[in-house]
């Protein structure tokens, strides 16, 4: 109400044009609605630095604190859709960066687990999703070992930072049935890679070209290696 009684009007969302056409984009790749509608309802300028938020519905990477990216909204889009996530799935994202990803995982599934070795990022992040009502993201800073184990098993599992293979102590914390989705490959170029974790083994899907800051873990890459 203002201050004469009358109804004030509403206030105008000055990215709701950018945000339109980020979902054309995106549907000429992601054909899942309901990955659309979350990303559609998570308010991506929140989750990136000030100064950069008339480009925060760009489809391109941009750059976070600690030498981290916040990644492209279709590639964010990709991924989220090739975890096949149902409704009550429990979701582990390793990597948290800004959140964003963490927040478009919880508006499809039960409950989502996000880690980040950044301790400055993971409280920055940890503030956004307070107060962008992600209220079922539980977040933790990273431990020594990959992943969340006491969490596990996972349904799914999101890894935002490229591998040089796929960790053995990720695909053991996925459910059976459960699928792990990451890029794999050199530090500067990966591949994205679907596992899905079978009676019978694993079976990997290989979806394409991509490029992500890498993954540094005892697993994965030494956090001494030249970026």
């Amino acid at each position: 109400m203002t201050a004469d009684g009358l109804t004030a009007p509403p206030r105008r969302d000055e990215f709701a044009e950018a945000r339109q056409r980020m979902l054309r984009l995106l549907r000429t790749n992601v054909r899942d609605e309901r990955v659309l509608e979350a990303m559609a309802a998570v308010p991506r300028e929140r989750f990136v630095p000030v100064d950069l938020r008339d480009s925060a519905y760009d489809d391109r990477p941009l750059p976070i604190d600690g030498g981290q990216t916040i990644s492209q909204p279709l590639i964010v889009g990709i991924m989220v859709e090739a975890l096949e996530l149902r409704a009550d799935d429990v979701v582990l994202d390793v990597g948290t960066g800004s959140g964003y990803q963490a927040a478009v995982l919880s508006r499809i599934a039960r409950r989502v687990i996000t880690v980040e070795r950044v301790e400055s990022l993971l409280g920055h992040a940890t503030a956004v999703l307070a107060a962008t009502g992600c209220t079922n993201v539980e977040t933790h800073l990273a431990l020594e070992e990959l992943g969340w184990p006491e969490g596990a098993p996972y349904d799914a599992i999101a890894v935002g930072a490229g591998a040089p293979h796929v960790p053995r102590g990720l695909v053991e914390q996925l459910a059976p049935g459960g699928r792990l989705v990451l890029p794999v490959g050199s530090m500067r170029a990966q591949e994205l890679v679907r596992v899905r974790k079978t009676a019978h083994g694993v079976e990997l899907e290989r979806m394409g070209p991509c490029a992500f800051v890498p993954l540094i873990a005892r697993e994965a890459w030494p956090a001494n290696s030249p970026h």
